[in-house]
């Protein structure tokens, strides 16, 4: 882990008069996972979604892979190797599963591949295959997230973004989806940020933490050595 793979600097959003996000900077090295943990409201969200270019960035700078990617249109930013799995995850309800995991193949880099990416992606997920022809919309919450999460990766992407991905999820799926988080990212080397309330978890699934307050970025370090006192400190602002 010797390269910078994202490296936002002192990115700002705002929503009219307010100030979603204030000068916050984070930083991803190629194959790392880092957690994002704040409160509700602290901006993460926000942050995540104006690297991927969905909310619009006030000022400061992202950077991928030693490009400037700031306010690129979505299908750029994924094109070029950084995918986000939003909360809830998003499928369309209508389509079989298989087709809505293709959905995901659309950068010029990932169609040649795309079958073995689909393979790959049916070995993490075997409930996926099972129901490949049946529509997303008749699949439980859990497996639902399963295919956002597969519907990334067929993007083959460098670095993948997990909003919340626990959000009302049983113990039980939390536990298979995080085991195939950990195994993307070492069979892979696929960088992974992940944004979570629960912070126990995260920060044992990460190598690096950052916690945001009031849209700003308050506190980072290795998840290894993290400090309770002053975790505890930077996430209710005390």
């Amino acid at each position: 882990m010797n390269d910078t793979l994202l490296n936002i600097e002192n990115l700002s959003v705002n929503y009219g008069d307010f100030i979603a996000v204030e000068d916050a900077s984070l930083a991803v090295e190629e194959g790392q996972i880092i957690s994002l943990i704040g409160l509700n409201g602290a901006g993460k969200t926000t942050l995540v979604s104006s690297v991927m270019g969905l909310t619009k960035q006030k000022s400061g700078k992202v950077y991928f892979n030693g490009s400037d990617i700031s306010n690129l249109p979505t299908d750029k930013i994924v094109a070029r190797g950084l995918s986000l799995i939003p909360q809830g995850g998003r499928c369309f309800n209508r389509m079989s599963v298989q087709d809505n995991l293709l959905m995901g193949s659309f950068p010029k880099s990932a169609r040649k591949g795309a079958k073995e990416t689909l393979s790959h992606i049916y070995e993490l997920f075997p409930v996926l295959k099972d129901k490949m022809r049946d529509p997303a919309g008749s699949l439980s919450g859990g497996q639902r997230q399963m295919v956002a999460i597969g519907r990334a990766l067929m993007a083959r992407p460098k670095c993948l973004i997990f909003d919340e991905i626990s959000l009302g999820l049983s113990p039980s799926v939390i536990k298979d989806i995080y085991n195939c988080i950990k195994m993307i990212n070492e069979t892979d080397k696929t960088a992974v940020i992940l944004i979570e309330q629960d912070t126990q978890r995260a920060l044992k699934m990460s190598d690096v933490f950052y916690v945001m307050l009031k849209g700003k970025t308050v506190l980072s370090g290795k998840s290894a050595d993290v400090d309770a006192d002053s975790l505890k400190e930077a996430y209710f602002g005390m």
